[in-house]
């Protein structure tokens, strides 16, 4: 059995890693699903828990009719990069043969710890970016709902995350404003 870890902090889960895990279950007879800086929430670059991550994973999973078998979810705590925490990470799922990531950080350190790693296509990446849909959220622009499965969308409408980001950003919302703004321009 080949299995694949595919690492990411998932903030939040969107088309974008779902068409990833789509494409590496085509790939893999396994995917381990990492939600990594898990010890980290209600921060602009981090702003949903592990536990509601892994629930937008999980209902996503359930929706998409994926066979839940071959989809496993582990999560880590924020680590620096670098090649020993590589192997660090290691431990805490089971044996893999690859590493997917789209961060070139991440998977230099694996690279570096000998561990082979793959990009997964990026697909739609002037819209299923998570830094774009906190951006739409803050701004109150509800078309971020249509970059998410369905049970994302649900899962952050029941935990107001437009509301939160809102409150997460609220001494310097004008700033977070003009940045999400001048993201728009460049994409």
């Amino acid at each position: 059995m080949e299995r694949i870890v595919f690492f990411g902090r998932f903030q939040p889960f969107h088309y974008g890693h779902f068409e990833a895990l789509k494409w590496l279950l085509n790939e893999f007879d396994e995917v381990v699903v990492l939600v990594g800086m898990a010890d980290e929430s209600h921060t602009w670059v981090n702003p949903f828990t592990a536990g509601e991550r892994l629930l937008m994973i999980h209902e996503t999973i359930k929706w998409s009719g994926i066979d839940p078998r071959r989809v496993v979810t582990a999560t880590i705590h924020t680590l620096r990069v670098f090649r020993g925490n590589a192997l660090y990470v290691l431990s805490y799922i089971p044996p893999v043969s690859a590493v997917a990531t789209a961060n070139s950080s991440v998977a230099r350190a694996f690279r570096d710890a000998g561990i082979r790693t793959i990009k997964p296509p990026l697909l739609r990446r002037d819209k299923w970016r998570g830094e774009i849909i906190r951006c739409k959220m803050v701004m109150n622009d509800e078309t971020w709902k249509e970059l998410v499965p369905p049970p994302v969308k649900s899962i952050l409408e029941a935990i107001e995350a437009p509301q939160r980001l809102r409150d997460i950003v609220s001494d310097r919302l004008d700033e977070v404003i003009r940045a999400c703004r001048k993201l728009e321009q460049h994409i």
